[in-house]
């Protein structure tokens, strides 16, 4: 007799041994596909730590990515402050290339060691050695030049002809110029000091913070927009905040003076923005497409429009509004001075008293 609650036991279906083998290749290639894409993703991406303004070097950025597909993951902050947090991060920081406006703090991250010299024939082709490191750890990729702004309603071009005549009683009360802390001043004095000798760069540290008083500015566009205003007669800035105010409001009593042109003066002072690839870097061949990139002609050009800089590329032109490159002289302090020269050039502007 059978038990009428006897059930027929329960089986698993069993799955074709091909099917089977095909469920795992599959399985296998989603995964490997995964990883691909994770690593595409890292390659097709950089991450720039930049001491520039994000609005002036943005659009380069972007163009870049466009034209080959690699994103810029973009960090901004002040110069110092990235030199110091990328000695801080070492080989763990997310930095793969470093872009600031500033010789001597290129100089700098170079001698910590921060840098890997590029060996790159489009870099030896385009920008003259004067213009990068030794090794080519650093190049640089725009000039620019600490020039006297005056109003033209208040100032005659021929009673300037020197920096150092800002410094004269004449001026009190009618010059605007950087702070303490900016890295535009801090320069200029260097190649003061390299060139004239520290008794003459501290006179003339002396007479320019008398005459400047209160109007001292963190900000060179506030210089430039205080002489408009003719609330002071003269400012020191660099030359392309002048021509951008200019771009904007082409009726401003704004004008440049290229200063220390005189015989025996000694050339106007130059510095360039630049660029710096980490050592531990494990995107190289992207980071070089952006050096590639922005020393050929066609970034070069961007940095003369959009910026209104002197590119370095001696096949580029600068924008036809600025004072032409061949009819001036720059002082001849080498710009890899400016890293050793900044510690001494820091103490003297404490000792007077600058604001």
């Amino acid at each position: 007799m059978t038990c009428s609650c006897h059930k027929t036991p329960h089986t698993t279906p069993r799955i074709p041994y091909c099917r089977l083998i095909g469920i795992t290749v599959a399985c296998s290639v989603l995964f490997l596909s995964m990883i691909l894409a994770t690593v595409a993703t890292a390659a097709d991406k950089l991450t720039v730590y930049s001491g520039r303004a994000e609005r002036l070097i943005k659009p380069v950025l972007d163009e870049f990515t466009r034209k080959t597909n690699i994103h810029i993951a973009l960090l901004s902050s002040g110069t110092t402050e990235l030199v110091n947090r990328m000695k801080a991060e070492g080989d763990r920081s997310p930095a793969d290339v470093f872009i600031t406006n500033d010789a001597g703090s290129l100089e700098l991250a170079r001698t910590a060691g921060l840098f890997r010299p590029l060996s790159m024939r489009e870099v030896e082709r385009a920008i003259p050695p004067q213009f990068r490191a030794t090794d080519n750890s650093w190049i640089g990729l725009s000039g620019r030049f600490w020039i006297i702004t005056y109003n033209t309603a208040i100032v005659k071009p021929d009673q300037i002809k020197s920096l150092l005549d800002l410094a004269d009683p004449t001026w009190k009360g009618k010059v605007a110029i950087p702070n303490a802390g900016s890295e535009y001043l801090q320069a200029g004095v260097s190649v003061i000091r390299a060139s004239l000798g520290d008794d003459r760069t501290k006179k003339f540290l002396e007479g320019l913070r008398d005459n400047a008083g209160t109007q001292v500015y963190q900000k060179s566009s506030q210089i430039v927009e205080a002489v408009a205003k003719g609330q002071v007669a003269l400012g020191i800035v660099n030359h392309y905040y002048v021509y951008r105010h200019l771009s904007t409001q082409p009726t401003a009593p704004l004008a440049v003076l290229m200063p220390d042109q005189q015989e025996g003066g000694m050339g106007a002072i130059m510095n360039v923005a630049g660029i710096g690839v980490l050592k531990h870097t494990p995107r190289m061949e992207e980071a070089k497409l952006l050096v590639e990139f922005l020393v050929a002609q066609a970034g070069q050009k961007m940095f003369a429009d959009l910026d209104k800089e002197y590119p370095l590329h001696p096949e580029v032109q600068a924008d036809p509004a600025l004072v032409e490159r061949k009819s001036f002289r720059a002082a001849m302090v080498p710009l890899a001075k400016l890293a050793e020269l900044r510690a001494p050039t820091l103490r003297l502007i404490e000792q007077v008293g600058m604001r």
